[in-house]
């Protein structure tokens, strides 16, 4: 009987939501719009051959910023800059050798992991942490302090069902707190690609150097572990200090409700090992799009729309951090209705929000979008994850979503943070599938009359991040903020 009320409830709100909004005549538009003239591949293209990398504090993340700027500005939008100062990292040098025998050392492929220290020369003995989870330092606790710390990146096959799979910059912390004195994380893509990232929890400098390499050359490490014990040595350089960088922000200003905001942000920065075509610019040039959309028809909201390019996300989320930072001493968070985010976002099926209550809405206006193409299957995912722009409006109870259900095009998601992250990844439709369905979305969360989520209260937003199992992650980083 209970199942059956909520089934009935359920259908009374997705016809309330389809009584409230009509949108299907601008939907149309929109499709038709991006179909002919959309600009987010060619625009794409050009940044890439014309910056290169979009490191955030470089002369080419400045580039692209302008890059931003005047394409929005050319679409006829208000534009400013937000500055924010941070302190950046960039590698300079390194070397990383391993071996039996710590005076006969063979040099092994690696690359630095962000905001490692600025100078480190480390020579000890390796020790085999697995997964690098709490659970993998309990057995052997006493052995860590003064190693360097051996992790597979993901999960190591054959782990046991459920093993949790924390983010890098988590398992450095971990081993960091074991008192590892270095740490090689083992990157879990074939072919000896190595993937670049941070790890740190709270985009500083990090005590103890961490490099990543090859799949195949840290399996044959961890087997001759088995056998005898291996050492290694980093050897590296790198740089940090105070940096300034710019989100970039275009408004569309509401009609009837220009203090209700709808955020649909996405990182402009790269990591510099290439030109981060997927990661993020398949996100970022989509919002780009999704502007120039709005502009070409003409199409007005009755809430704000602030499109956002956030610059730092690769180094800990720094831009849309200091746009939330910036929002709650301006004490107008709360204009924010919702964030829409988009990293690495690919012809997406459906939408996703960290708010379940938004499920007869997103799903009666995805209905309208699958009437105009199928290849739309209406998709709907609620739950919440970390470690993207979205994480500091969520963390401050601001509902977010986004694309749900979209695949990488071109078997590309082995190479982001990698040096063949390029444009030859990029798939135009798929592009085009990202800013068609995201400007409808965005639209309509504009334009509904009601959106039913309001910002969580404190107690409410702990019980949800509880729920969504990320309390775990949170203390890590230091963002656990209620102290149990």
């Amino acid at each position: 009987m209970k199942k059956l009320i909520l089934s009935v409830a359920f259908v009374v709100l997705l016809l309330q939501a389809n009584a409230q909004d009509n949108f299907s005549s601008v939907f149309k538009q929109i499709n038709t719009e991006v179909q002919s003239n959309s600009q987010a591949y060619q625009n794409l293209k050009n940044a890439t051959e014309k910056i290169g990398h979009r490191l955030t504090g470089s002369a080419n993340g400045a580039k692209a910023e302008e890059f931003a700027y005047n394409l929005f500005k050319s679409y006829g939008f208000e534009v400013r800059y937000q500055p924010f100062e941070v302190e950046s990292w960039d590698r300079k040098t390194l070397a990383v050798k391993v071996g039996n025998d710590k005076n006969s050392l063979s040099a092994v492929k690696a690359v630095t992991l962000a905001h490692s220290p600025v100078k480190a020369n480390v020579t000890a003995e390796l020790i085999d942490v697995g997964n690098g989870l709490e659970a993998d330092y309990q057995p052997i606790k006493e052995k860590v302090k003064g190693k360097i710390a051996l992790i597979y990146l993901g999960v190591l096959p054959g782990s046991p069902a459920g093993t949790a799979s924390l983010h890098r910059s988590e398992k450095t912390a971990i081993a960091t707190k074991y008192g590892a004195v270095g740490v090689v994380i083992i990157n879990k893509v074939e072919n000896g690609v190595l993937l670049t990232g941070t790890a740190s929890v709270t985009g500083k400098l990090i005590p103890i150097p961490a490099v990543c390499i090859g799949l195949e050359d840290g399996m044959a490490l961890k087997a001759k572990l088995k056998a005898a014990p291996q050492f290694a040595q980093i050897d590296m350089t790198n740089f940090s200090g105070m940096i300034k960088a710019r989100n970039v922000i275009a408004t569309l200003k509401g009609t009837s409700l220009p203090n209700e905001k709808i955020v649909v942000g996405g990182h402009l920065d790269s990591w510099d090992l290439a030109t981060g075509a997927i990661d993020n610019g398949i996100g970022s040039f989509a919002i780009i799009d999704m502007a120039r959309t709005f502009k070409k028809l003409k199409l007005q909201t009755k809430r704000t729309i602030e499109f956002v390019m956030f610059m730092g996300e690769e180094q800990g989320l720094l831009g849309s951090k200091a746009y939330v930072a910036q929002a709650l001493k301006d004490k107008n968070l709360g204009q924010v209705r919702f964030m829409l985010n988009y990293d690495m976002t690919n012809d997406p099926k459906g939408f996703s929000t960290t708010r379940k209550e938004m499920e007869p809405l997103f799903k009666g206006w995805g209905a309208e979008v699958a009437k105009i193409d199928t290849g739309f299957k209406n998709l709907f995912q609620a739950g919440a994850g970390l470690h993207s722009d979205h994480q500091p409006f969520m963390l401050e109870g601001v509902p977010t979503g986004g694309g749900a259900g979209g695949k990488l095009p071109n078997n590309s998601g082995p190479f982001y943070h990698s040096d063949g992250d390029g444009f030859h990844l990029v798939d135009e439709q798929g592009l085009k599938n990202t800013v068609r369905y995201s400007s409808m979305l965005t639209y309509a969360l504009a334009n509904t009359a009601q959106i039913p989520v309001k910002r969580f209260t404190n107690a409410e937003l702990k019980i949800f991040l509880e729920s969504q199992k990320l309390k775990e992650p949170l203390k890590i980083a230091g963002e656990w903020k209620w102290g149990d």
